[in-house]
């Protein structure tokens, strides 16, 4: 063995990346291959009347321009393809930037200058685009993927009335979008029924399966290829409209075609994380123990989709609390359809923990305690004990290396020139998913060793990770591994979302690994011209790409050795169950708020985190470097604003949709781990976490506010004019 999982070993990507190596979709070379852009809709509710694409056509280079009238009849796919409609399929008009033509040239600069050539007319109504404007109350919407919205347990009711003490407030966030670095790309390639796509996507199988039915072709004539992602936070999760209206217009064309969203596409065309509010109550006896729980959301949902993907997990499971009562409702809008945005219960959880922090002031009594006495072994709503659980060291790992017991008691009792300190906290928690997942491992004549699965890395450090795994059980220098994924040609593996990854695809990995070495053993064994020939196969380790007998380390092979005299390579498949769970952690912020301007700066984070087996200790800091960074965006900038008027965002660019940069960073970032295997994880101990480190922190940025300077901000993001 190696002893290669659990390092902090650099990214085996990491070359490909910096040097320009790393094929991204768009970067992928197809022949002959045309450019699309798409001409969008600039009202957001009503109908198409007219379309004039005749100066479009006599632009420059233009091959095509397709609308309503060219598209073949799809049919519109069910989850992960959330839109609930396809686009230029008539001549609706359901929210403001949806596709209502294609232009396709020879250059992507004919594309786009073409595409402002296209007049469109419509007919128009006014929209509703923010919950105020709602023309309904909020309603509960039905069950989505079969998970209900709406939990109850005990009496809530009454048990609010009689509680002691109790906190009451309202809590909201404004919708925000997906940045990341690479933009949605896609190039459908058609040859007679069968196509490939090079897809900026986070799971190919999913991909392959949507896109073949709204094709309606066998699934195996669909290949999707995503070898690299340049950022993936849950908008490239779903399958969008932009994939299925390039598709068919290389269908049409006969010829490849590539589309590449604008900046300000991606807005209006990938999903979104919705305005969101919250009602919670808390109630509690005056030694802090919770008796009533609470919580009414309001999430902006579509007129096309109703599915609710800010959930509220943490009110459920997170606390023990005997009543509870848990509602998610939602307004249907003229925007477009929201969907998972990385750490989807984050929204919920700011209420949840600020709520907390709320009701820990109104006791006189530490956040940190009032936590503790809350804790909970048990599943609140299975009543089982949680094979492993250490949140409470988490807990005492982090506030001693932050130094909270230091903490003042009074809001406002410290400031710093014109800066006034606090600090804030907040219990972090996340639901990991788990997906069936396929592996298969090769060894070469030449003894290296060729893993094949089709999952993604979406900057998570998948490559690396599997590659440790593949290592560690075969007893192999990392650099002989080479890890093939991100393509349907590859055994299956499900959606890199929901922090699934890691617990779906380490099992399978490892089991695959480990039946090739066994099988390389036994090949040694049985050869006569062998080193190892008759030794018992339990006798045979394998250390260095070398096969060892035990008690008589003189007597050793290779692997390319062995697998060389047999002739012919050795192939080994793994898979197995992969179970879902939950991950915990906790964060300590320090914020400095000016006096006068009313800036805010975190200066300093002290988180830890129990998730399971650490499997690379540089990815998972990576992980909660990430969460910690977007949580301060969430808690102070990030912002879309919507016109009322006309339905249109506002501000659809980095210029002015701020998020954080490298000078809003903390200064100290401290990333511990518990780092205890859960004896009932199918991913060789470890957890899913990528997700965890964001959940808590726009809330311990806002308690920190409050104890810095005695003012209580429930709607996100913190601004100045809020403190002013």
């Amino acid at each position: 063995m190696t002893g290669l999982v659990g390092r902090p070993v650099a990214r085996v990507d990491g070359r490909a990346k910096v040097t320009g190596a790393a094929r991204y979709p768009a970067d992928n070379p197809v022949p002959g291959a045309l450019h699309g852009f798409l001409v969008t809709s600039e009202v957001a509710k009503g109908e198409v009347t007219d379309i004039d694409t005749s100066a479009a056509l006599a632009h420059p280079g233009v091959v095509a321009v397709l609308t309503h009238r060219d598209m073949p009849r799809l049919t519109v796919p069910s989850f992960p393809y959330p839109k609930g409609f396809i686009p230029m399929q008539d001549t609706a008009i359901h929210h403001v930037g949806q596709p209502v033509a294609i232009v396709v040239a020879h250059t992507v600069e004919q594309a786009i200058e073409a595409a402002t050539l296209v007049a469109v007319r419509c007919r128009t109504e006014r929209p509703r685009v923010v919950i105020d404007d709602a023309a309904g109350p909020p309603y509960l919407p039905p069950p989505f993927r079969n998970r209900p919205n709406e939990f109850k347990r005990g009496d809530a009711t009454a048990a609010l009335a009689g509680a002691e003490v109790r906190v009451e407030a309202r809590y909201s966030s404004p919708a925000r979008h997906h940045n990341p670095i690479e933009p949605h790309a896609t190039t459908a390639q058609w040859d007679g029924d069968r196509l490939t796509l090079h897809e900026t996507t986070q799971g190919v199988h999913f991909t392959k399966g949507t896109i073949a039915t709204a094709f309606a072709l066998p699934v195996d004539n669909v290949r999707v290829v995503a070898p690299y992602l340049g950022g993936g936070f849950g908008a490239k999760g779903p399958i969008w409209s932009h994939t299925i209206i390039n598709a068919a217009a290389a269908r049409i064309l006969r010829r490849p075609v590539r589309l590449v969203l604008s900046r300000a596409q991606m807005y209006t065309m990938a999903g979104h994380r919705s305005e969101f509010r919250q009602h919670l109550q808390l109630g509690a006896t005056r030694a802090g123990k919770l008796t009533a729980l609470l919580s009414t959301t309001t999430a902006q949902l579509s007129n096309t989709e109703e599915s609710i993907f800010n959930t509220s997990e943490s009110a459920r499971f997170l606390y023990d609390c005997p009543n509870l009562h848990v509602r998610q409702e939602g307004v249907r809008l003229d925007v477009a359809t929201s969907s998972y945005m990385r750490s989807p219960e984050m929204t919920a959880h700011f209420g949840l923990e600020t709520a907390l922090d709320e009701l820990g002031w109104a006791l006189d009594m530490d956040p940190l305690e009032l936590r503790r006495r809350n804790h909970t072994e048990f599943n609140q709503e299975t009543g089982q004990r949680f094979g492993s659980k250490h949140l409470l060291k988490c807990y005492d790992m982090a506030s001693e290396a932050f130094g909270w017991s230091q903490r003042k008691r009074r809001p406002g009792a410290t400031k710093d020139g014109d800066e006034y300190v606090g600090w804030g906290m907040a219990t972090e928690m996340h639901t990991f998913g788990a997906m069936p997942s396929t592996a298969s491992v090769t060894v070469g004549l030449d003894g290296k060793v060729v893993l094949r699965i089709g999952t993604q890395d979406i900057g998570t450090g998948t490559y690396t990770v599997i590659s440790q795994i593949v290592a560690d059980a075969m007893g192999m220098p990392l650099d002989v591994i080479q890890a093939h994924i991100g393509d349907t040609a590859l055994p299956v593996a499900g959606l890199s979302a929901a922090s699934a990854t890691i617990a779906s695809v380490s099992g399978p990995v490892d089991r695959a690994a480990r039946a090739a070495r066994d099988a390389v053993v036994a090949l040694a064994v049985a050869d006569e011209r062998s080193p190892l020939s008759g030794v018992p196969a339990d006798e045979v380790e394998t250390r260095h790409g070398h096969l060892i007998h035990t008690r008589n380390h003189q007597r050793r092979d290779s692997y390319g050795a062995v697998v060389s005299r047999a002739g012919k390579p050795v192939e080994a498949t793994g898979s197995g169950p992969n179970l879902p769970g939950l991950s915990y952690g906790v964060v300590f912020a320090e914020v400095r708020v000016h006096a006068r301007l009313g800036s805010v700066r975190v200066t300093r984070v002290v988180t830890a985190h129990d998730i399971g087996r650490v499997m690379n200790r540089r990815t998972a800091r990576g992980q909660v470097i990430g969460g910690v960074t977007w949580g301060i965006g969430h808690a102070l900038m990030e912002h879309t604003v919507y016109d009322r008027n006309s339905g249109r965002v506002v501000n659809p660019n980095l210029s002015t949709y701020l998020v954080p940069v490298c000078a809003d960073a903390p200064p100290e970032l401290e990333a511990l781990f518990v780092d205890e295997p859960d004896p009932g994880s199918t991913a060789l101990g470890a957890r899913g976490f990528g997700e965890t480190p964001i959940t808590g922190v726009p809330a311990a940025i806002g308690n920190a506010i409050y104890h810095a300077t005695g003012r209580r901000v429930r709607d996100l993001p913190i601004t100045q004019d809020k403190l002013l």
